[in-house]
């Protein structure tokens, strides 16, 4: 078929950093790091999305350090894991693509039997997300923190990653210190927005210092959380305009609070039928019974539609000038388009990749003009606890689930 004419397959910039296309896989958990170290599977997955045609992809939640991390298929970066990581960077670029990773620190949304000592975060309490006790950062800790993000952009650089990508939303440890909810402290780094800033503003001048001329700089944040007492839109304004002053190179404006909020985030509804089916009974059995009669209470329901974030993403794109980044709802060259014809200089996605790595070249070969994807977060409720695959993957699927999978395709898809 001929190649279809569209601003989508054109080149764009991210800093130094020149993509073939405009589409960016987004930092959606693979869940494939297993002994959070890099897999032949994590590679494989990767290297089919850069063969299917995307400008850049991005390793998703690599933990700066231990204490972040908040599940055991997830990266940790660290000196010994470099060598896998440049496996997967060299065959990404074999295919043309661009290679990033996306950095970060889940703070208090962990286990001490995940991440090896009691949960850190802005504040300290009881999260009931994990479920723990959590206790508050030491200002020395702080700085401690500072470093190891720098540290892992070095570690990313000799990984021959092109970009890094910070994540500062969806309640992790950068957006706990930004948010009313979660910072609760009374010193420097709490108060004021200036001051809950604070730690955002230490890691990000590190990271650039880090990142040098030659790698882009993403910073992933939120433009509300999502709830009452989180941040709204005029705050988290002022934080991409901070960003901005701070010279990195493109912001991707996302939603939500993954430990209050969640489907904020992806839209849709939970499958908790999926969620609770591949939680380990061992491990979790009073987890499974709280999803099962109290899930849709916790985790509410978010309505569903293309492109769900552009309405809110238009007011950022108003009042700031760097490279904006849209995810969200990105399924069809529609909607695409129409984000790009908004003034956005990329768009990222993942779901649609998730159904059909070759998705983008079927989009610019004129195949398809629309995923396959319907939406119903099968995906998402089995990447908690195994590898992130779409359910027309998977063959013999138990009755409940094909008929929770088939209620949220009927209700969703278009």
């Amino acid at each position: 078929m001929a190649s279809i004419d569209s601003p989508i397959f054109t080149p764009v910039s991210i800093g130094p950093v020149t993509l073939r296309n405009r589409v960016i896989r987004s930092a959606a958990f693979e869940n494939m790091a297993y002994g959070n170290k890099p897999s032949q599977d994590l590679k494989d997955y990767h290297v089919a999305v850069a063969r299917g045609g995307v400008g850049m992809t991005t390793l998703a939640y690599a933990s700066v350090n231990r204490s972040g991390l908040s599940f055991d298929g997830q990266l940790w970066m660290r000196e010994e894991i470099v060598p896998a990581l440049k496996e997967i960077t060299d065959a990404v670029h074999a295919q043309g693509a661009k290679a990033s990773i996306q950095l970060g620190h889940c703070g208090n949304m962990t286990h001490r039997s995940t991440c090896g000592c009691m949960p850190v975060g802005a504040s300290g309490g009881f999260n009931v997300y994990s479920p723990t006790f959590v206790r508050a950062l030491r200002e020395d800790e702080i700085e401690g923190l500072v470093e190891d993000f720098g540290h892992s952009v070095g570690l990313a650089r000799q990984a021959g990653f092109d970009c890094v990508e910070i994540h500062a939303g969806h309640g992790y440890l950068i957006s706990q210190f930004l948010s009313p909810y979660t910072n609760r402290r009374h010193d420097r780094f709490g108060g004021s927005l200036e001051n809950r800033m604070r730690f955002m503003r230490m890691v990000i001048r590190r990271v650039m210092e880090a990142a040098g001329d030659d790698m882009g700089v993403l910073v992933k944040m939120n433009m509300y959380d999502g709830f009452r007492r989180g941040m709204q839109r005029g705050e988290c304004l002022e934080v991409a305009r901070e960003l901005e002053r701070l010279g990195v190179h493109a912001i991707v404006l996302s939603a939500g609070f993954v430990s209050k909020a969640p489907m904020q985030v992806m839209r849709g509804a939970m499958p908790l039928r999926t969620l609770a089916h591949y939680m380990d009974f061992r491990k979790f059995w009073w987890l499974k019974a709280f999803v099962r009669l109290f899930g849709r209470i916790v985790i509410p329901t978010v309505p569903y539609k293309d492109a769900y974030f552009l309405d809110d993403a238009v007011e950022f794109r108003k009042a700031l000038s760097l490279p904006l980044v849209y995810v969200g709802g990105m399924v069809s060259r529609s909607s695409i388009e129409k984000v790009l014809d908004a003034g956005f200089e990329a768009v990222q996605m993942a779901r649609a990749l998730v159904r059909d790595t070759d998705f983008v070249n079927k989009l610019r070969s004129g195949e398809v003009e629309r995923s396959g994807c319907r939406h119903s977060n099968y995906c998402i409720g089995r990447m908690y606890s195994l590898q992130m695959k779409c359910n027309s993957c998977i063959e013999g699927l138990p009755k409940q689930l094909r008929k929770e999978i088939d209620k949220a395709e009927e209700r969703w898809s278009h």
